[in-house]
């Protein structure tokens, strides 16, 4: 095979890996959804192969299942899993926070306010806007940390939970309530002190579980996604 062919069976594959990565974050794709490859294939024009290799992908990541005689199937994570999630991404996240620290000068600290404010407008539009610029938030704070395995499985665990956050947010009555939750962040992050503000955005992420499991357990919906009530919200 040539460097050419190789290098189009790559952006093939990149763009299948893509776009079925956004169908499941966006939720089209439901926890327990069977992907059918060839009607895949068909919406992205292109062969089989490049999202069978997709698939493959996407199963390394635990984003789907591969099972014989079922095909792939869509990932979905039970309430103990969704609070081990969390667990995990508390203290990678706080490990990242510490790590960043040294890198919060002026033009940082101004940065991640611009991100808040972006977060306060945002909850106006609705749930799906703001956690987009919720993971920005955590994303940029990762970010500064410069360990990018670090920033690779912190970014694995937010894709992980993130249908259950867009339904959930999707249901409550003001998730712009929720920034005042980030506005700790960035006053731990201000005061210089890197154990602190690692404490704090531990304790910030671990909130989130038991909202997001009671929210899910009052429908008996840890891995359907279906519709539910409304709940409050604290991220």
């Amino acid at each position: 095979m040539s460097f050419a062919s190789k290098g189009m069976a790559a952006t093939a594959q990149d763009e299948a890996y893509r776009a079925i990565l956004q169908d499941i974050r966006s939720g089209r794709y439901q926890p327990g959804e069977r992907l059918i490859p060839e009607t895949i294939a068909r919406e992205l024009a292109m062969s089989r192969m490049p999202v069978r290799e997709a698939f493959q992908r996407l199963a390394n990541e635990g984003l789907v299942l591969i099972r014989p005689n079922r095909g792939c199937i869509v990932s979905g994570l039970t309430i103990e899993e969704i609070y081990e999630l969390f667990e995990i991404r508390s203290v990678l996240e706080g490990l990242a926070v510490r790590l960043a620290m040294p890198r919060f000068d002026a033009a940082a600290l101004a940065e991640l306010d611009d991100h808040v404010a972006r977060m306060h407008r945002a909850g106006a539009a609705g749930g799906a806007e703001w956690l987009g610029r919720h993971q920005e938030f955590h994303a940029y704070i990762c970010g500064l940390s410069r360990r990018p395995k670090l920033i690779a499985q912190i970014a694995a665990l937010h894709i992980a939970v993130e249908p259950y956050m867009r339904v959930w947010l999707h249901h409550v009555a003001q998730p712009a309530h929720a920034t005042e939750r980030q506005d700790e962040v960035v006053e731990a992050i201000r005061t210089g002190d890197a154990e602190h503000a690692e404490a704090v955005m531990r304790d910030h992420v671990l909130r989130t579980a038991p909202r997001l499991a009671e929210f899910l357990r009052s429908r008996g919906q840890a891995v359907s996604m279906s519709s539910a009530r409304p709940a409050s919200a604290a991220i």
